[in-house]
């Protein structure tokens, strides 16, 4: 008689499964637990998972988490999706609390701000990004520190046979940009001793801790958060560690303009005092502190990522490399600026920057691809707040989410082409030989709609200048036996690095 109630158990527990498994044959939605232990299983290879899943659900995936939570998300990679929600029904689709739960350490800043908020947050920084004083602050920042810091780091590796880890260097390049842009002054973090510094692991371990809470029922990171034990209580010790810097940060400024003005009201705007805390002094410092926080995430790790992946792409691609290297050539002049001793070799000034950044034609394509195959923000997430249904035909309403996955949008078929998996910058290139536009909802790199990136001309001016100086001045052999991965994060990172030696150009 037990054996028959088992087989009945059994025989009803294959019929509940039948019925409730994903028709793609991709996700069973158990009883119970949903469809999480399948993603937790597969978490360790996201980005390939995510892409198998586009693949086989034309592109946008229901994902159903265990019955007791509210897990419930619709994946996506459909540019008709994107474009409803990112601009068309903007309005439905905030930021909202569980946006805000999820990214808590970004307090009030432009990230995770709505309404009245956001829109100041964006037109500050839209007010400060776009002033023709700061165009100039940032360009003689930018080549100070590729000339003062980036090139003798490459110069010390390349005479003394280094492995340097790309990944570690463009990070630091940019942390020390970021600081100076917002702060006024830099670590010097980019040296030939790469010291440790506290704020980017920090910063890091955020970063991944942001990620597992999207994986997991919120009520389980929660109850982590309450107990401060794993994840949470990393996450816990690296917020304590970016308050600890940014505050201390915001008091040395302020010591620093009483002691240089007698106050720290500057009213001057020239490119000594056009940094963020200098500029917005009157604020709080917990408004500072915010602002601060969500710049150096856009700043730091948006470009230190782009260029790891472009450089790993031009590694096996290295007639795409050629081809920079001819475009550049006219373009940048041997020892054109006697402030800094770079004997024989090519970099830009303020002036010729000016002067051919619109001709860099090539060299904007192979970074747009590089943005394609590689997106720095691997995806976006969205709340709706009222019912509401997609092109797709899929129905989403509170308490669901939206995330796209920019990681597996460019790699569809469907949007990209055959060649999709291929790294070419002539897709981004008219028979004009001028670059293609690319509606923001099939490129989402730097958003879309009314949350575009304000930033997007700052990355590229960082990236370009960067690109150019090492491609024109070194060559790099990547070191064998590394395995090259993304890491498991928010943000698109090399899990290991990018391993090369470097050795200097023959001028």
């Amino acid at each position: 008689m037990e054996f028959l109630h088992l087989f009945i158990a059994f025989i009803f527990m294959l019929l509940f499964c039948y019925f409730y498994r994903d028709k793609n044959g991709l996700l069973t939605n158990w009883p119970i637990v949903g469809m999480l232990f399948t993603l937790l299983a597969n978490v360790h290879r996201i980005h390939d998972f995510i892409i198998e899943l586009m693949q086989k659900s034309n592109l946008t995936f229901h994902f159903k988490g265990p019955w007791c939570t509210s897990m419930e998300i619709l994946i996506t990679c459909d540019p008709k999706n994107i474009n409803h929600v990112m601009s068309k029904n903007f309005i439905n689709y905030p930021k909202g609390g569980k946006f805000n739960d999820i990214f808590d350490v970004l307090g009030g800043g432009i990230f995770n701000s709505d309404g009245e908020l956001w829109k100041y947050h964006r037109k500050m920084a839209q007010t400060f990004l776009g002033h023709p004083t700061f165009n100039q602050f940032l360009l003689k920042t930018v080549i100070a520190k590729v000339n003062n810091g980036l090139i003798p780091v490459l110069n010390h590796a390349s005479k003394h046979g280094l492995v340097l880890d790309l990944q570690d260097l463009f990070e630091r390049f940019a942390f020390d940009n970021i600081c100076a842009l917002t702060m006024g002054y830099e670590l010097g973090s980019l040296c030939i001793d790469f010291p440790r510094v506290p704020f980017s692991k920090a910063l890091d371990d955020v970063e991944e801790v942001i990620f597992y809470r999207h994986v997991l029922p919120s009520s389980v990171w929660k109850f982590m958060r309450w107990l401060n034990v794993g994840q949470e209580k990393k996450f816990k010790n690296a917020w304590k560690t970016l308050d600890h810097f940014i505050y201390n940060c915001i008091a040395k400024k302020n010591e620093e303009l009483l002691k240089k003005f007698g106050t720290i009201m500057v009213e001057e705007e020239n490119e000594e005092c056009f940094d963020v805390l200098t500029l917005y002094k009157e604020k709080d410092d917990k408004f500072l502190r915010d602002t601060i926080l969500n710049f150096f995430i856009a700043g730091r790790d948006t470009t230190s990522t782009a260029l790891s992946w472009f450089f790993y792409l031009l590694s096996q691609n290295l007639g795409v490399q050629s081809k920079i290297r001819q475009e550049l050539h006219p373009v940048m002049k041997s020892n054109p600026n006697d402030d800094f001793d770079l004997e024989n070799m090519y970099v830009f000034t303020r002036k010729n920057y000016k002067e051919s950044s619109d001709n860099l034609v090539y060299l904007h394509g192979a970074l747009c691809e590089a943005l394609r195959l590689y997106p720095p923000v691997v995806f976006e997430a969205k709340n709706p707040v009222g019912q509401d249904v997609l092109p797709s035909g899929h129905v989403v309403k509170p308490p669901m989410q939206l995330i796209f996955d920019l990681y597996a949008m460019g790699r569809m078929k469907s949007i990209w082409g055959e060649d999709c998996y291929e790294f070419k910058p002539e897709r981004w290139i008219s028979p004009l030989g001028i670059i293609r536009h690319e509606p923001s909802y099939k490129f989402l790199a730097f958003n879309a709609g009314p949350r575009t990136c304000v930033g997007k001309d700052l990355a590229f001016i960082q990236m370009k200048i960067v690109a150019a100086t090492i491609i024109q001045n070194y060559e790099f052999q990547v070191v064998e036996g590394q395995s090259i991965m993304p890491e498991t994060s928010i943000i698109l990172k090399m899990k290991n690095g990018f391993k090369v030696k470097v050795s200097k150009l023959q001028t």
